[in-house]
């Protein structure tokens, strides 16, 4: 996870401070009433974490108030698991714009902690089931407009973030595949496999630096992807016995060395007749995605996953339940 090599909020860009000036242009498009009733004396907040969780969204909270000419003095980590009712950091500023900047560095520090409470719950119980489980990543289905902040919570909580958007690589969907498909069934009868159009054309779009991964709904598309070069294959809704058969069939046959029908890769064991197919060695992660749950997550669990992708861990989240109580004088 990141946070074992540096501070996770040097990854965030500097268009992320546009973004806090845009939450609060839109929690304030024209006058405050309320702060013209409070005034200007300077005057401090305390952050209190009133539901168990782990803290996330730091830099977005600071930003808030450092736009707005205050200070937040922190008393626990970013990452740190706090019970409740916590004392998790001091705001000191003037009052009204403590107060103007409330609701919006409070809405992103619970949607923020909650998605890095669920992630760290989640890796938990991967753990428990191998002491090196598959990485664990997020998916591109976050919130428009809020998609940095939910990616960074996913890195503080120890989940990879996946692909952060179109242009950072290549996922054929089965959407993709339907369309070559349908292109190319008005070509000639030998024409290519649409999964293997799909991966050139990506290919030759992208380049060596952008990865192409291609959703599959079988065993049969998997290896047609992998002969047509993708660096990842998702096995999409596949689960339980199935699943862990067809990662390590994929595994196996593209080994160095392996063989299908009953071989050992140098022709041994093999009964008189029977043909042996050697694949060449191919380098591919397999990824799999679709209906993880806590209750059925062991299932996905095995040596031949490399990664388990999941909504679950920033979609419907539950928040992580905070306040700012201005410190009665």
């Amino acid at each position: 996870m990141a946070a074992n090599f540096g501070t996770v909020n040097h990854l965030l860009p500097p268009t992320y401070k546009r973004m806090v000036s845009a939450w609060l242009e839109e929690d304030c498009p024209s006058f405050d009433y309320g702060g013209f009733v409070v005034g200007e004396e300077v005057q401090e907040a305390r952050l209190l974490g009133k539901s168990p969780g782990m803290l996330a969204g730091v830099p977005f909270f600071d930003e808030v108030f450092r736009q707005l000419d205050c200070t937040v003095e922190w008393h626990i980590q970013e990452g740190e698991a706090f019970t409740p009712v916590k004392h998790c950091a001091t705001v000191r500023g003037p009052i009204r714009k403590i107060l103007l900047g409330e609701r919006v560095a409070l809405n992103t520090l619970a949607r923020c902690s909650g998605i890095a409470t669920k992630t760290s719950s989640l890796l938990r119980l991967l753990r428990s089931h191998s002491p090196n489980p598959p990485i664990l990543a997020g998916t591109r289905k976050t919130t428009p407009g809020f998609r940095v902040p939910e990616k960074y919570a996913m890195l503080v909580g120890g989940a990879d973030p996946h692909r952060h958007d179109l242009s950072s690589m290549t996922m054929l969907k089965d959407n993709h595949i339907w369309a070559c498909s349908s292109q190319s069934s008005a070509k000639a009868d030998n024409a290519p496999h649409p999964i293997s159009t799909a991966v050139r054309t990506a290919k030759a779009a992208g380049g060596f630096a952008v990865k192409v991964e291609v959703e599959c709904q079988s065993e049969t598309e998997a290896i047609e992807a992998i002969h047509a070069g993708a660096d990842v294959v998702m096995l999409d809704n596949f689960s339980g016995e199935e699943l862990q058969e067809t990662a390590r069939s994929l595994k196996e046959r593209f080994s160095l060395g392996k063989s299908q029908g009953g071989g050992d890769g140098d022709g041994n064991g093999v009964e008189d007749g029977a043909e042996v197919e050697k694949e060449e060695k191919r380098e591919f992660l397999i990824e799999v995605s679709g209906g993880l749950t806590e209750e059925n997550v062991g299932g996905y669990v095995c040596e031949w996953v490399d990664v388990i992708s999941t909504s679950s861990i920033h979609q419907g989240v539950n928040h992580v339940d905070f306040s700012l109580k201005v410190v009665y004088q």
